[in-house]
């Protein structure tokens, strides 16, 4: 008796679709257009025991940021220290 194959066997494609009309498709597509919108950041296993979520993480951050400032004295703030440490450092050339 000849047995079954694996591939058999892990089909959970309902049998009333068709496969024939599912032709066309490309994989990664919109793989570029979906990484550039994703500011994706891994933390420390440690770390996600003490941010649960995305919420607790940005606060602590906004909380050291804040932190940062005052520490660095009321002239940096006022220059914007930290809207300078966020801009690039030098521009590209325009294309023409």
């Amino acid at each position: 008796m000849k047995k079954a194959s694996a591939k058999r066997l892990d089909d959970d494609l309902r049998p009333e679709y068709d496969l024939s009309q599912l032709k066309g498709g490309v994989r990664g597509k919109y793989y570029r257009q979906a990484a550039a919108g994703t500011n994706l950041m891994l933390i420390e296993p440690d770390l996600v025991k003490v941010f649960r979520d995305a919420a607790s993480v940005n606060r602590a951050l906004r909380l050291l940021v804040d932190t940062a400032e005052a520490a660095a004295g009321p002239a940096r703030r006022r220059h914007g220290a930290l809207e300078q440490r966020l801009q690039p450092t030098r521009q590209r050339p325009a294309r023409g």
